[in-house]
């Protein structure tokens, strides 16, 4: 799979937050920039710009080195953006929401599910007999849901994920 801006964009918002993506627009293709230059041209205050530079190098998308000022004596980062890594992450990403597709499935699966006319609350078979299958926030009767839809829908979910991590390139 080709790596597009598009898929850069994508990944980095799912892993470290859509605020950060016009930080990469900035950094990509570009190396040691300073943390003050960054928050310069994304118009951010400094603290903010390293709070967003802190969370994209936890998903290991950036790296920085770091130089003492000779006037100030304090340290001045420089970070670069770590492309390479977009495609590893993406993969990552995958299957955690895999893993998680699978619990779901899982819970989906093994219970009954009960809502009320206005879908005020979707509760599990022990929650609804502890309200006296009435629901909490309306006070209507809840009926068994149908929920065979929603376990294709994640089934469906499953077998794509299963099939892109499948065609993984190496």
């Amino acid at each position: 799979m080709r790596v597009t801006k598009k898929v850069i964009e994508d990944v980095v918002s799912e892993a470290s937050g859509e605020d950060v993506v016009p930080l990469i627009r900035y950094l990509k293709d570009k190396k040691n920039i300073s943390e003050f230059k960054i928050a310069e041209k994304i118009k951010k205050e400094v603290n903010v710009t390293r709070n967003m530079l802190y969370r994209l190098f936890e998903a290991n998308l950036v790296s920085f080195i770091r130089k003492k000022d000779k006037t100030k004596g304090w340290y001045i980062y420089y970070w670069t953006f770590n492309p390479k890594r977009v495609k590893y992450l993406m993969y990552d990403l995958k299957r955690k929401k895999l893993d998680n597709l699978k619990s779901r499935l899982k819970r989906e699966d093994g219970n009954y599910f009960f809502v009320c006319g206005d879908n005020c609350i979707r509760l599990d078979f022990e929650q609804a007999t502890d309200f006296n299958f009435k629901c909490p926030e309306c006070g209507k009767l809840v009926n068994q849901e149908d929920n065979v839809s929603k376990i294709d829908e994640i089934k469906k979910e499953i077998k794509k994920l299963e099939r892109e991590i499948r065609e993984r390139p190496n």
